[in-house]
């Protein structure tokens, strides 16, 4: 038995997106969905029962940063990763690809696996398919990602080809050192670049391993989105229906509504927390940087369209202020938002998908939020 199943539940007659439910072992998940990032076991600046209140589902936390800090040792002695950071509700870690490949020269490729150092303190270290299968079997968590080469963009067609070819065997090998399939959902990562008919072989070879679900890695790394765009689209028809979907580091609006129409059922991004950190906030208006001077007598919401809590008890004029004067309450003003924003974003999706009116919704929604770039464009 899976230790999660995808249950579909009507498709827009207007754009084809899903409309669904994820049943994990805690809890179920309405997707299409947004999920925050709590990189080291904490969405940055935010406390699980924020994130609760304001509708958060499932959250992600990271592989590597957590085999390093604290340790994925003591996260299993705690009970796992639920019982250490207090979440009751579904996690998925990442499988410590990406940030293990975005060392560059300080890391190593090997059939085995690879070789690099901390980058905290240099030290040696190692990951292959079994050591990340063992790092997320003791972190708990509910779904877990196969250990992948993500590749830097753009490469050659013959070593895409090869990483491809290199990502299914570890993800062969992941399989068979998952110890917990029962209670821990494995995905297998589809890579391939910008390569249409590599995508298709690195899908088919995942395919045929029977993964539960499956991720679209590789992408939201510089590429133009038409390119991501491309690419998700053309795995759209060949994916199994029966099963979730998961687009990798995608979080902007415009790429979460295209996602979905282009069968995407999940998404994770750091950008909501990021961008609070540098005193901007996404509106239904387009985004807004606090900083700016024209802030600093403005004493309605960040958002008048937005009944977060920051927006029901706080002034732009106030969270500039705090943010000005680096006070943490300002980040954590923003980060609410931002993030209460892009998980009622979805909410409006899977809505607008329900009432077969998606296609409708992004017109009108993109006429909106980019208002203010076109504006600029034109000399305003």
């Amino acid at each position: 038995m899976s230790a999660i199943r995808y249950e579909l539940l009507h498709t827009c007659k207007q754009t084809g997106a899903r409309l669904g439910r994820l049943h994990t072992p805690h809890g179920v998940i309405e997707t299409p969905i947004f999920m925050p990032v709590g990189t080291l076991a904490t969405v940055k600046t935010l406390s699980p029962e924020e994130l609760k209140e304001m509708g958060a589902q499932i959250i992600l936390s990271n592989t590597y940063h957590l085999h390093i800090r604290p340790g994925d040792d003591i996260v299993h002695e705690a009970g796992g990763l639920h019982k250490f950071m207090n979440w009751d509700r579904p996690i998925l870690t990442d499988s410590g690809g990406f940030q293990v490949f975005s060392l560059g020269d300080l890391r190593k490729i090997e059939e085995d696996g690879v070789y690099f150092r901390n980058h905290l303190n240099g030290s040696k270290m190692f990951i292959s398919p079994e050591v990340a299968m063992q790092i997320q079997n003791n972190l708990g968590s509910d779904i877990m990602m196969s250990f992948d080469e993500c590749i830097s963009l753009p490469a050659e067609y013959e070593y895409v080809k090869q990483s491809v070819a290199r990502t299914s065997r570890w993800a062969e090998r992941g399989l068979r050192a998952h110890k917990n399939p029962d209670t821990q959902a494995l995905f297998g990562i589809v890579q391939g670049g910008g390569y249409l008919d590599l995508r298709e072989q690195s899908a088919r070879d995942l395919m045929s391993l029977d993964f539960p679900g499956y991720s679209i890695g590789g992408l939201s790394v510089g590429e133009p989105k038409e390119e991501m765009y491309r690419v998700i689209e053309h795995l759209n028809p060949i994916l199994p229906a029966n099963k979730p979907r998961y687009l990798m580091g995608v979080g902007s609006p415009d790429a979460l509504i295209e996602g979905a129409i282009r069968g995407v059922d999940m998404f994770d991004c750091v950008l909501s927390t990021r961008i609070a950190r540098n005193g901007t906030a996404m509106t239904s208006q387009g985004r807004v940087v606090i900083k700016n001077a024209q802030y600093a007598r403005d004493f309605g919401p960040l958002d008048e369209q937005c009944d977060c809590y920051t927006c029901k008890n706080y002034s732009r004029a106030y969270i500039r202020h705090l943010v000005k004067c680096d006070e943490t309450f300002g980040l954590r003003l923003t980060s609410y938002h931002n993030t209460y924003f892009l998980l009622n974003l979805m909410k409006q999706v899977r809505q607008a998908i329900a009432e077969d009116r998606l296609g409708d919704f992004r017109d009108e929604f993109f006429a909106a939020y980019y208002e203010k770039d076109k504006m600029r464009e034109r000399g305003f």
